[in-house]
């Protein structure tokens, strides 16, 4: 049997960035005793989900934080999906999640694509175009397991993008978030269930835990869905992780017995990256 266990590390953002990484570091101590080959942190987790504070917790890559993460994947022995941080380069800051080998060394970065700039009356406002810049690229990387898609919170709400990574071979997307409490509510198990659905691939969503004296108060609920759009394992607000064992056969045997990704009509209509 192909499995991968995974786990899923959900922890509020404090103004300390040396308190978030070593807080990161004591979930992922308890957590490392069920021996994960890979942990997944959220979006943003080293710095709280504020346009005011990106610009101060940004650093290089190759920086304090990239190294600390690397190393935390190399003394661990598991892939790391580093959540995302602020990075900055050429004057700009993009919303960046990193990806380490069980070496701890670098095998992806994905630049959030899409900016969360939304204004929902008496609800929700948020603009990270404010201080952020977009990245251009969609983002999968290789495993001895399979190849997994990776992006960040809103890229998720934009299918062409999953279809993409499914097309380039991804089995898995992965997706560091932050959704708040309007859109969290309405959105975030159903979006992960479909876009499961609609490309036959396990979704995982880490998401940071709700903090009520945040000025962005965070959803949590950080799940796995299954090919098959169940939700195979879920938490609820609060800090804390989950781990789960993949069956990545379970992808080949939803994919034939629903061939929906054999029967599209690629002589009606086609989706490609630029």
């Amino acid at each position: 049997m192909n499995k991968l266990k995974v786990a899923l590390i959900q922890m509020k953002s404090e103004f300390n960035k040396n308190s978030n990484l070593l807080k990161a570091s004591e979930l992922i101590k308890k957590v490392s005793i069920q021996k994960p080959d890979m942990v997944i942190l959220p979006e943003m987790f080293s710095c709280p989900y504020d346009n005011l504070q990106f610009p101060i917790f940004a650093e290089e890559e190759g920086g304090y934080s990239f190294r600390y993460l690397s190393n935390l994947a190399k003394e661990n022995n598991f892939y790391l999906v580093a959540g995302s941080i602020p990075e900055k380069c050429n004057n700009k800051i993009y919303n960046t999640s990193y990806v380490f080998n069980r070496n701890g060394e670098k095998i992806a970065t994905h630049r959030k694509v899409h900016l969360f700039d939304i204004d929902i009356k008496n609800k929700q406002t948020f603009k990270e175009s404010d201080t952020l810049t977009s990245g251009n690229k969609v983002t999968v990387f290789d495993t001895e397991f399979c190849k997994i898609g990776l992006c960040i919170c809103y890229d998720f709400r934009f299918p062409e993008l999953a279809r993409i990574m499914v097309d380039k071979g991804a089995k898995i997307i992965i997706v560091p978030a932050a959704f708040n409490m309007t859109t969290g509510p309405a959105h975030w198990d159903l979006m992960f269930r479909s876009r499961a659905i609609d490309n036959q691939v396990y979704t995982i969503g880490c998401s940071t835990a709700r903090d009520y004296s945040s000025s962005y108060i965070s959803y949590g609920h950080s799940l796995i869905v299954s090919p098959f759009g169940e939700i195979l394992s879920q938490l609820d607000d609060e800090e804390g992780f989950i781990t789960y064992t993949i069956d990545l056969d379970y992808v080949e045997k939803i994919r034939n017995e629903l061939p929906l990704l054999k029967h599209r009509r690629k002589d009606l209509y086609e989706l490609k990256e630029i």
